[in-house]
């Protein structure tokens, strides 16, 4: 679920690593939600919080829905989520989250999907700029034409995921 207010103070950022099929995983976040998911040389992620302390606890139920999705036991996410972002990115993230499990669709779907017909190549930069992979499911967009388009975690991690959820991952 994402927050539909700002916190009223401000939270301990918390972060913790762990192995994956695809990598390592950077997750972070306060005691209440997930905040970031993040691979190892993933596009456009944010320097650490100087500030974070690294403590696994916090993010343990996130983590674990990650290793079971990894496993494929897991097809939705509950853990609570905080990205940050504009109000815009905010609309196109909560869209993503509306795309069913081994499914995909066009940078336009997605566009007429928030309302915004027009706004494909828009939709793909916020597309691209979602904080928090794989929980946030950017990696079931793709091309109009079928192809795989870029992803912050790079093509052939998204052709990882996309091949997990249609039971193919090897």
């Amino acid at each position: 679920m994402f927050s539909e207010a700002p916190p009223t103070r401000i939270a301990t950022l918390y972060f913790t690593e762990f192995p994956s099929p695809i990598g390592t995983i950077q997750l972070r976040g306060t005691a209440a939600a997930i905040t970031g998911v993040f691979m190892e040389e993933h596009r456009h992620q944010p320097a650490p919080p100087h500030a974070a302390v690294r403590d696994a606890a916090p993010l343990r139920q996130a983590r674990g829905e990650l290793e079971e999705y990894f496993a494929g036991e897991r097809r939705e996410f509950t853990s609570a989520l905080e990205p940050a972002g504009t109000p815009f990115q905010q609309r196109v993230w909560r869209a993503l989250r509306e795309i069913p499990y081994g499914t995909t669709i066009s940078y336009g779907d997605l566009a007429r999907r928030i309302g915004q017909s027009r706004a494909a190549r828009a939709v793909g930069l916020a597309n691209g700029r979602n904080p928090i992979a794989i929980i946030v499911p950017c990696h079931r967009v793709i091309g109009a034409n079928g192809t795989l388009t870029g992803y912050g975690g790079g093509v052939e991690r998204k052709r990882f995921l996309l091949a997990l959820e249609s039971g193919r991952a090897k």
